[in-house]
């Protein structure tokens, strides 16, 4: 992906970025995460509300695009089935929300894991 598609993609809004990243997963079965040296994933907490998330991205090249700046932090991926199966109900257990695709401006989506999953599985069925 060149880097003019890379900006086009991040300078959505949220909603279409959201669709975008529905798409992605569903075709590569993949969902990006960033993790440090010793593999704990990045959680990020709002300070306005307190509300704890983990950010996803459709591919290693955009959570590599967020994480610039930060030596610290590298993509994973996590297979679908291992996130439905594995990682849904962790973050459900944990009080976890999921922000989807932060933008260039910082936006995100931020839903429930089983939402996520949800809206996935709905995606799924219809391909």
């Amino acid at each position: 992906m060149s880097s003019d598609q890379l900006t086009q993609i991040l300078e959505m809004n949220g909603e279409d970025r959201y669709d975008y990243f529905l798409s992605e997963v569903l075709e590569e079965r993949e969902i990006w995460i960033l993790v440090n040296a010793e593999n704990f994933f990045l959680k990020i907490v709002s300070e306005e509300d307190g509300v704890a998330h983990l950010p996803v991205w459709p591919s290693a090249a955009f959570a590599t695009e967020y994480a610039k700046g930060s030596d610290d932090l590298s993509p994973k991926s996590i297979s679908l089935p291992d996130f439905f199966k594995k990682w849904v109900p962790g973050l459900t257990r944990d009080g976890l929300e999921i922000g989807v695709f932060p933008g260039a401006d910082s936006t995100l989506w931020i839903t429930e894991a089983e939402e996520l999953k949800r809206d996935l599985q709905d995606e799924l069925s219809s391909f």
